[in-house]
């Protein structure tokens, strides 16, 4: 994973996974919920899973173990296999921002490298439509922001690789 130093208002995280491009957008997309760290939660209980609606114009939102919601995203482009944009809904002082016009917007664009290699491009940009504060969110770019959805994307990826193996050997 490498991640690239930016003088702008965006960051960029990136990952390679062994395995086809169709299927790297299919096991990000569909497995949303076991990319998303629990801990990362605007709710005030538990978050029992976070759903990730498939389509432009859905959302994404997490559900508590109450049953209550927070959505923190938008669906603005889906495109499989290639490219998966949403918005960050989420303020500097990590609360719902309501007003799209201060949300920022996260890219995720999937490219070939080979017929079993995929390199996924994270791109979270015009942080500074979020106003006064905006800076904090360059932390994303480290440790426990963006970094850490793309290794558990990689661990999901490789477990299910490993799965596949150990069924074809039985």
């Amino acid at each position: 994973m490498s991640t690239t130093p930016q003088d702008s208002t965006a960051l960029h995280v990136d990952v390679t996974v062994e395995i086809p491009l169709d299927h790297a957008f299919a096991v990000f997309t569909e497995r949303f919920d076991e990319i998303k760290p629990r801990e990362h939660n605007l709710l005030d209980v538990p978050i029992e899973r976070t759903v990730l609606e498939r389509r432009e114009g859905g959302s994404v939102y997490d559900v508590g173990v109450d049953g209550s919601t927070c959505t923190w995203a938008r669906v603005l482009a889906y495109e499989p296999p290639h490219r998966l944009v949403i918005s960050w809904d989420i303020s500097p002082q990590w609360r719902i921002e309501p007003d799209p016009s201060r949300t920022s917007e996260v890219e995720i664009r999937f490219v070939t490298e080979g017929p079993e290699r995929t390199r996924v491009r994270l791109e979270h940009r015009n942080l500074d439509r979020h106003g006064q504060g905006w800076e904090g969110f360059r932390d994303l770019e480290t440790g426990s922001g963006w970094p850490l959805y793309l290794d558990r994307f990689r661990a999901v990826v490789e477990r299910l690789v490993g799965e596949v193996s150990a069924a074809e050997r039985s």
